[in-house]
């Protein structure tokens, strides 16, 4: 069973969440493994997006990040029977906020206002990325990391690599060693 646990950003743009099991002995891991697909690349913004082409820029990134970070974490790379194995997945999105007039009123007339007809008064529309890490030992999830950030689409591919690679590292800091 996993439990929740909220965790603020840390100097950091993106927002973290972990979860994991409370059950399973981190302070017993010594050794992890990539999973035989490393990862999958999830888009929902355009039918004409191509995810195996944000995978070819991502997970380079992603799986180097996540090889530094496990070995700051003490923990060995292994070629066979490892005590856990990674797996990512990056979800690359187009979300959207809206106020209409008249929305935070209450639905009564004792307010003297006529009806009138909604009209958009705000109008906020960003693209979003979630990376998500997980931990499996045998075929449990043990341990999972979220980090969602607000993209920019103009931002340069420097700055992208650099948000990817703090999600990394703050992702993976957070697992539980005792």
């Amino acid at each position: 069973m996993l439990a929740m646990l909220l965790v603020a950003p840390v100097a950091l743009v993106a927002d973290i969440k972990v979860a994991f099991d409370k059950k399973f002995a981190f302070k017993d891991v010594r050794t992890w493994a990539w999973s035989e697909s490393k990862g999958q690349m999830l888009l929902a913004r355009t039918k004409d997006d191509d995810p195996e082409a944000y995978r070819k820029v991502a997970e380079p990134i992603i799986v180097d990040a996540v090889n530094t970070a496990m070995t700051k974490l003490g923990l060995t790379a292994a070629a066979a029977n490892p005590d856990v194995t990674v797996t990512y997945y990056m979800l690359l999105t187009t979300g959207y906020s809206a106020q209409t007039l008249g929305q935070f009123l209450p639905p009564t007339m004792e307010w003297g206002l006529p009806p009138f007809q909604g009209a958009t008064q705000s109008l906020k529309i960003t693209n979003a990325g979630s990376l998500v890490i997980d931990l499996t030992a045998d075929t449990t999830v043990v341990w999972r990391g979220l980090a969602h950030e607000e993209l920019k689409p103009d931002a340069p591919p420097a700055q992208r690599e650099k948000l990817l690679r703090e999600s990394v590292r703050d992702l993976i800091r957070r697992v539980p060693r005792k």
